[in-house]
This record gives C-alpha cells, sequence and structure tokens, in this order.
C-alpha cells in the first residue's frame, strides 16, 4: 500500500472538489468563500494521524483541548460575516490551528486573530509563515476583551462559545459592523450582531457546538 504521510493522494484536488460539493449541497451559496476553501490545504491544519479526515464534514481535535471547526462551519460563519461584501479590518477570537484565519486572509483587507493559549499559538504562528501573510496579526489575548488597541474592527468572528456577547467585543464593532459568534452554555445557538444606527441588532440562527470560551491567559 502507498501511504502518504504528507496528506498527499488522500487530500488531493479531487477530495477538496467533494467537500465543496457538499458545502453547496448544505446550502451554502457564497461561492467567494467556497473558492478560498477549494484552493486551502485544510489538511495542513490537523495532526498527521488526522489528514485523511481533513475534509469529512466533522470538527477534529487540535491539541489543548481544541478543535478545528468542520467545514460546513467556517463556510457558514464566514458568508454570515461577509455578508455578500467585501470584508475590511477583521478581528477572530480564537486563532486555533489556524485555518479559519487563513480563510480570513484571502477575503479581508486586514485579519487580528487572537489566542489565549500560547503553545497554540505558538504553533500556529509557525505554520502560517508559509502563506507570508502581511495583513495578518497574531496575539496571545484573552478573547474575551476583545483587541482594544487595533479597535474598531468592521467584522468580528468568535470560534468560540459565550455564555452571552461581551459588551467589550460590541464596544470594539465599528458602525454597520458585524459580529458572528455561537452563545449558549449546554445549548448554544449561532448568533449574527448588526451595529445599527439603533443600536446592536441581535439575530439567533441555528444550533452549533463549539468549545467554551475561556477567561485568562493559558
Amino acid at each position: 500500500m502507498n501511504k502518504t504521510p504528507t496528506g498527499i493522494g488522500m487530500t488531493s484536488p479531487r477530495t477538496r472538489l467533494r467537500m465543496i460539493e457538499r458545502l453547496r449541497q448544505q446550502g451554502i451559496n457564497d461561492e467567494v468563500v467556497l473558492s478560498v476553501m477549494s484552493e486551502l490545504p485544510r489538511h495542513q491544519f490537523v495532526e498527521e494521524a488526522l489528514m485523511s479526515r481533513a475534509y469529512d464534514d466533522v470538527s477534529l481535535p487540535i491539541g489543548f483541548g481544541q478543535t478545528i471547526s468542520q467545514p460546513y462551519i467556517v463556510a457558514r460563519m464566514t458568508s454570515l460575516l461577509r455578508n455578500g461584501g467585501k470584508l475590511g479590518k477583521v478581528l477572530e477570537i480564537g486563532t486555533g490551528c489556524g485555518y479559519q484565519t487563513t480563510v480570513l486572509a484571502k477575503l479581508a483587507r486586514e485579519v487580528y486573530s487572537v489566542e489565549r493559549i500560547a503553545p497554540l499559538l505558538d504553533r500556529t504562528r509557525t505554520r502560517l509563515r508559509e502563506f507570508r501573510f502581511t495583513h495578518v496579526r497574531l496575539k496571545h489575548a484573552d478573547g474575551h476583551l476583545g483587541l482594544l488597541e487595533a479597535a474598531p474592527f468592521d467584522a468580528i468572528l468568535m470560534t468560540a462559545a459565550a455564555s452571552h456577547v461581551p459588551a467589550e467585543l460590541l464596544a470594539q464593532l465599528a458602525p454597520g459592523g458585524r459580529l458572528v459568534m455561537p452563545v449558549g452554555v449546554a445549548e448554544q445557538r449561532l448568533c449574527c450582531i448588526d451595529m445599527t444606527d439603533n443600536g446592536p441588532q441581535q439575530t439567533l440562527l441555528e444550533p452549533v457546538k463549539f468549545v467554551p470560551l475561556l477567561a485568562g491567559l493559558g
């Protein structure tokens, strides 16, 4: 049997195409997002032992009690954040393995991403160097607090579930901006908050399951 430890073969362009077709069948119709995801080597963001599952529609462990979100969730949240338009300055809460960060980097003018787990951030920082992004900034920080020194943001995406929408994040959202995040504890829902002239307007969407947003640094 021809083993492919680097993921080549079992993670071929054809495999990615099947993932994209599945996303379309699941209702993702943002072709800009789908085009970016079709080009990215998702298998390079997971451990070697899990490479063969990288394009399945499941979340996978990335160490430190964290996960890489399933492709549908990445596509869904990114599409919601874009809302049919271009992304300007974006804040990501929860860098994780860097896959969602890279998707955003392909779509946004600027990306700031914060991660509370230092060893995970260090590993991801090394991984992202090969992309040679000059508009992506990673920071070891508490996601509850956002990133005040770089605010305001046109869009904020959180990849961990909070019991409520942190006031600090709303304060860092620019007028006309959008925040997409999971909200809830035992039962979580995807939540979309738009900063309108009348203040933040919240819309609850489908049930989701994310790791919890934790306070402090790790």
